[in-house]
């Protein structure tokens, strides 16, 4: 009996897929982490910043445990990439397999748990225009990190790739 077919990506396709992962997340870390407005009162300002929110929060923090992985990754995709071998053998193919399902799952409760705290917001000020600013932002590093989280799960498909074949 045949052994069964094997499906390779070339090692240069998965670097530009962590690539990719790490600037979406970077860039959403960015933008929710400067997410800030300023509210005029009669007799004082109020500064909200999306660290005031614990579903912001959350966003922030799964975006950096992300961007850690996948610098962690990256590295030794490189490694991989330059030198034709891989660091660590079967037991790193099981470490990329796992650690990218979970990373990828994680990275799309954050960017969930910021769409739903934006939504919550808007029908609170459903009148006013006020926080507009704030919430579109948000919205935006929330959309990065979803787009982080595509090429989180393509990354996890690649590495199921180069799982050891057991018959």
């Amino acid at each position: 009996m045949a052994p069964p077919p094997t499906t390779t990506i070339p090692p240069f396709v998965g670097l530009i897929i962590r690539i990719l992962t790490l600037i979406c997340l970077l860039i959403s870390l960015i933008v929710i982490a400067t997410n800030t407005h300023t509210t005029r009162g009669d007799y004082v300002d109020v500064k909200i910043k999306s660290t005031d929110f614990y579903a912001y929060r959350y966003l922030i923090s799964t975006v950096v445990i992300g961007i850690a992985y996948t610098l962690l990754q990256t590295a030794f995709t490189i490694f991989f990439v330059s030198t034709g071998n891989r660091l660590g053998g079967e037991g790193l193919c099981l470490f990329d397999f796992y650690g990218d399902k979970f990373i990828s799952c994680f990275i799309a409760t954050g960017a969930a748990a910021s769409f739903g705290m934006t939504e919550d917001l808007k029908r609170l000020l459903q009148d006013s225009n006020e926080l507009d600013k704030f919430i579109n932002t948000a919205n935006a590093a929330a959309s990065l990190c979803i787009l982080g989280f595509c090429f989180s799960a393509a990354s996890s498909v690649f590495s199921s790739y180069a799982l050891p074949k057991r018959a």
